[in-house]
Parts: C-alpha cells; structure tokens; sequence
C-alpha cells in the first residue's frame, strides 16, 4: 500500500489540462484488419511512423520526444505513467517519503527483470542518475537530475559522485535524498533521463550498445530485435517484463518516415496503423471526415537566436545583429502568429504569446499562463522602431539571416511564411536550410548553426519549471546559448522555494526576464493531430509528447 503522501504530492503537479489521455483510434474508412487499407493481418502487430531516425536512444543521452517514445516502452523508471496520467508503481512496487521531502526510499520489486532475464537492482539506478551527471558524458538532460543532493555540484566538477544523494542501500533498496523538498520528483523519475541501465552493458561498448537489439537491454515492456536506419526499428514482447501479462502486443514496428507524403500514402494503403502530424495541407478534410483527431499536446514550438558565446565563430556579422536584444524583439514582433495557425499549420494551435504554454495549474482554477508579452498579430510599428533604434532603419545593414529547420513540409511551410513576413514587414532577407533531424538536434544542442534554428519544446512534467530552467547558462537544452546570472538565480531560488506561491512568483519573474531578453521567438502552442486506425485500441498518447504501448491492442 503507498503512503498517502504520494497521493498529495500527485495532486500538485496534475493539471486539468492533462486529465485526459488517448484511448481509442481516429475513424478511417477501409480500415478493418485484412481488408484493403486497414492491417495485413489480425496478429497483434502494430506499425507506428516514429518519423525520423533518432538522434540516440540511450536513456541518459536523448532529448527528443521520438527517442523518448522509444525508450519509456523499451524501460521503466522507478514509477510509471498510467493513462490517466497518474504515478503509479513501476520497477519500484513502493517508496517511503521523509516528513520534510528531502528523502525517498524506493524499494525495487522483486520480480523486476532485464530483457536477458537478470534482476533489476536499485544499484542500476545509481549507476544511470550518476552516469548521467557525469560531465564526462555530457548529457543534455544532466540538469534533470540538479535535483539530487550534491547534482550539479557533481556535474560541475565540484563534488564527487559518491557525494551525489542517490545510493543502492542493497539489491532492492534506493534511498535518494534531495537538495529541496520537489512535489513533482515522483513524475519525474518516471522520466527516460531517470531509467535504469546495466553497467555492465554499458560499459563494454558505450558508443553502440543503444544500436543492437543484441545489446539493448532494456527492463520494460519491449526489447529490441534489429534497428535498420532510415527504414524502421522491430521491439517484440519482453517475456521477462514483470508486467508481461497486460501487455497484448507481440511486436512494434516504429517506421522510420519524415516525409508528410510519403507516411500519409502509407497510412492510407494500410502499411503504417498510426501516424502523427499528417500533411497540413489535408488536415482540415481529415479532421472533418475524423480520420484525424486533435488531442491535448503540452508544448510550445518556438524558434531560437544563436547567441551563444561561440557564435562569433560561425559569422561574425550575424552574431553582432543577434546579440542586439532590440534586433531580437523586432523579428518576433513582425511575425503574425496567428496568420500562421489559422493559414499554415491549421489544426487547432494557439498563438505562443509566452513561452509557458496554457494547461499547467498555478493554483486551483488559475492557469500559469496570465500575460500575453506581445500582440498574437504582428506589431509591424514597433518591430520597425525597435530596428531603426538598434540602427537598421528597414533592415538595411543586417546580414542574410538563416532559419534551420529539419526535414518535414509542415516545418518548411512555417520556415518560408516567416521568411515572406520577415522581407515584407522589415526588409530582411532570409535563406531556409532543411537537414535531417539528427542533424537538427545536433545543431541546435550544440549551437552550430549561423542565426536562427526551429525548434519545440514538449513538458516533461506538468509544471512551469520544465519551460523555464532549460533556459539556465547550465542547461544542455538551451540551444540558444542564453546566459543571464539574474535569471539563473530566480530559478535556482524557485527551486528552493517551499511556498507554492512565493514559488509561482519566481517563475513568474523568470519568465519576465526571458520574454524581455528574447533568446528565443515562441510561435504557438502546440496540439496533437494523429490518425490512428479504429482497430488500434488503448494507446496512451500522453500530453507531454510521449506514447505508451504496454497496454495496447489490435483488435481482432
């Protein structure tokens, strides 16, 4: 039996917003299984387009929504999310909290396995929160685990790792102590970040073992059997999960598709049972004849500046302009972000006017989201006042600027209508680049790229703090290179912050900050489209980007 404080610690950290979870699939015409357009056969196969290749599936290294897909049906942290998105019990069957926040003591099922049949220990969760903070590693998530007692300090090399508040008391027994009492800490450790890993796997091969099903052991309801690039990626059932019993699926084939068109034609020919993001083109017919849904999707799409410290390396004309804030607020201030939605990505999104998106509770029947920073249309007069201050009276003297974007139609119509607003409202001319996703991610993680770079940002959790300390000079998600010391201190006082409001209020002051510096350009918040064939029942398609399978069926 769990202890009654974890209900309350739930209770905080659960919005109105994500209540709801998919669980059927979007009507189709010709969509029974075995008949034209619907599956080949009634075994319980799903094919689902993941889209693109992952940058990497290893738990401790992704950052993108597709590998982290990937990952939370190949593991299982210490909790996991059910389709009402509540905590519930995952390799660990309970856990103690300490009165004051600080401790938890998980206790790790016996009967939890690895795909190869060998026991989960808490000592595999040590060795991942460790290894994650290892800034050897250079994990873009290591901040996820600032939480611990001693994280950063252990990820900024001043601290050893023995110091960092995570340690296997025995086999069975985590015991994690915390630098502030964190209401959301259970959601988070059922993040990919916070997944176990066998050491000994990887360590033998730490480059490849997250390539070979041989190799990519995992301790969740799938394990891999082959990865074929640019084709597609075959997980089959884990016979040695704990939990095998509820799960109906013999195999997934995550489709490895980026192109609108192309996954469409195959969703339609009955090759692909679900997909994601269908051609915008076609959107508001599908959504009419309810091939397509819209499901709640906690996230903003945004665009970033490069202005990063390496920058100047890259071209140093562009970096000069950028590092103009004026210049900055200028270009979000000319793009009409409602043309966009309503012209050109067309199912159902916000206008972004912040970058915290609506759906996360401040407090009971109040959303976080209560300032709009710039008008949803475009403010032409101030952006062109603000440019002629910075001393580019209509765009003259400012460099060709580029947007980086990755391969899809939807991306590239966005990229082009901010490339015509941008010429017709300042006078600045734009060039577009399009690259795969892996070299997207690698890119903008790295700030590689000369200007200006597409990107999106889906919560891991159902609070502010996940829109707001990527954007800290620590973090390994601010692709923007953005460092500010004040705001690095809000964040870090929120942190600490036991008072829930005094705590809003940080964030709050936060988010000011980071909406006046303009390190980034939201443009809206986004929502969910998917088309799921009426024969694939009980996918938990969770409002913080990732899709759950372990309880999913074909139905015969």
């Amino acid at each position: 039996m769990l202890k009654n404080k974890k209900n309350r610690i739930i209770s905080l950290v659960l919005t109105v917003a994500l209540a709801g979870s998919v669980m059927a699939g979007c009507a189709s015409k010709s969509s029974e299984p075995g008949k034209a357009g619907g599956a080949a056969t009634s075994q319980q196969i799903l094919r689902y387009n993941l889209g693109a290749d992952p940058k990497t599936i290893d738990p401790g290294l992704n950052s993108s929504v597709e590998g982290g897909t990937v990952i939370v049906n190949a593991f299982e942290g210490l909790t996991n999310i059910d389709s009402k998105e509540q905590v519930v019990p995952g390799a660990a069957e309970k856990w103690d909290i300490s009165p004051d926040g600080l401790k938890y003591t998980f206790y790790i099922r016996k009967d939890a396995k690895w795909s190869d049949g060998q026991p989960v220990k808490a000592q595999d969760f040590e060795y991942a929160w460790k290894r994650a903070l290892d800034p050897d590693v250079a994990s873009e998530y290591a901040y996820q685990l600032y939480y611990l007692k001693n994280g950063q300090k252990y990820n900024e090399k001043k601290a050893n790792k023995d110091e960092v508040g995570v340690k296997a008391v025995n086999d069975t027994t985590l015991e994690v102590t915390l630098e502030n009492s964190t209401p959301y800490f259970l959601s988070l450790t059922a993040f990919p970040t916070y997944m176990p890993l066998r050491q000994d796997i990887v360590e033998k091969d730490k480059e490849g073992w997250a390539t070979k099903g041989e190799t990519y052991i995992g301790n969740g309801p799938f394990k891999m059997k082959e990865w074929r690039p640019k084709d597609k990626m075959v997980f089959e059932k884990n016979p040695n999960y704990w939990n095998k019993d509820k799960v109906k699926l013999e195999t997934i084939e995550y489709t490895l598709i980026d192109q609108e068109t192309s996954y469409m034609s195959a969703f339609n020919a009955g090759q692909i049972d679900y997909i994601e993001s269908p051609p915008t083109e076609q959107i508001p017919t599908l959504l009419a004849n309810k091939t397509a849904q819209v499901f709640p999707y906690l996230g903003t799409y945004y665009y970033s500046f490069n202005i990063s410290k390496d920058a100047d390396k890259i071209d140093p004309a562009v970096a000069k302009v950028l590092k103009d804030v004026r210049v900055r607020k200028a270009i979000s201030l000319a793009i009409d972000r409602e043309a966009l939605v309503k012209n050109v990505t067309k199912g159902g999104q916000n206008p972004a006017t912040s970058f915290v998106p609506k759906g996360i509770a401040e407090a009971a029947g109040k959303d976080f989201k209560s300032k709009d920073y710039y008008k949803s249309t475009a403010d032409v007069e101030t952006a062109k006042k603000l440019l002629a201050e910075a001393g580019y009276p209509d765009g003259q003297g400012i460099p060709t600027l580029e947007i980086l974007y990755n391969s899809g139609q939807g991306h590239q119509d966005i990229a082009t209508a901010v490339q015509d607003m941008l010429k017709k409202n300042l006078g600045i001319n734009v060039t577009l680049r399009n690259v795969e996703r892996k070299v997207q991610l690698d890119e903008t993680s790295n700030h590689k790229y000369p200007a200006i770079a597409r990107n999106g940002w889906i919560a891991d959790y159902a609070d502010p703090m996940t829109f707001l300390d990527m954007w800290t000079s620590t973090s390994g998600n601010n692709v923007a290179g953005y460092n500010n010391p004040e705001y690095d201190k809000l964040i870090e006082q929120a942190k600490s912050e036991s008072d829930s409001a005094k705590r809003m209020a940080l964030m709050h002051q936060a988010e000011d900050i980071l909406m006046n510096d303009m390190p980034i350009i939201p443009l809206y918040e986004y929502t969910n489209i998917a088309c799921i064939k009426p024969y694939v029942k009980n996918v938990h398609k969770s409002p913080l980007g990732m899709v759950y399978f372990n309880e999913t069926y074909i139905e015969k």
